[in-house]
Order: C-alpha cells, then structure tokens, then sequence
C-alpha cells in the first residue's frame, strides 16, 4: 500500500474511534438556568447551546474555561471537551435585576 492510502487508512480509524459531539440545550431568563444540572460523561466533545429568552445574560464556568454574553432571544454555542471528572458551577455573570444572584446551577462530569 503506498504511503498516501495507509496515511488515509489511519485518519479514517482516528475519526472512527473519536466520540461523536454531545450537544446539550439550555435556556437563560430572568433569574433562572434550566436545566440547573447538566451531567457529561469525561472526554465527549460537547456543545453547549445556550439560549436567552428574554434579556441579554451571561453564562460563566471559570473552572471549565468556559465564559459567553448570550444576547436577548439568541442561542450561542460553547464546545469543549471535559478533560477531569468533578462538579463545576456556573452562573449567570451580565447582572439581569435582583435576583440575579441566584441564578446558576452545576455541571457533573463523569468517569
């Protein structure tokens, strides 16, 4: 086989065994993340789809690296790969009214 078909045999396996991106929906409105919980599994690509319903919100996991405005009525998507297991907060960091500073929930990342 010449070097150009194993070079192509190889980056098929790679694409073979890679997982398939896991794509996980959230909503922001006033005061609220829904769901509150997200669960991953350790390793799987990820897009967050995060949506604002009614005003412009943040969405911030500092200990994920993760961080983006979310303007009013519009989806943004995170991707990311979570690299250690844990439970990792997040909130909601473009201040929305009294209130705002319950708004946050968790992300699980399993084994």
């Amino acid at each position: 086989m010449k070097r150009s078909g194993i070079l192509i045999a190889l980056a098929g396996l790679l694409l073979a065994a890679a997982p398939e991106e896991q794509v996980v929906r959230l909503s922001a409105k006033k005061y609220d993340f829904t769901p509150e919980a997200v669960e991953l599994k350790l390793g799987v690509p990820i897009v967050l789809e995060i949506t604002s319903l009614d005003r412009k919100h943040g969405f911030a996991a500092p200990e994920l690296g993760l961080r983006a405005e979310i303007p009013a009525g519009e989806t943004v998507r995170l991707r990311f790969t979570p690299l250690k297991a844990g439970t990792f907060e997040f909130h909601c960091d473009a201040f929305c009214g009294s209130g705002h500073e319950e708004m946050n929930g968790r992300i699980v990342v399993k084994p």
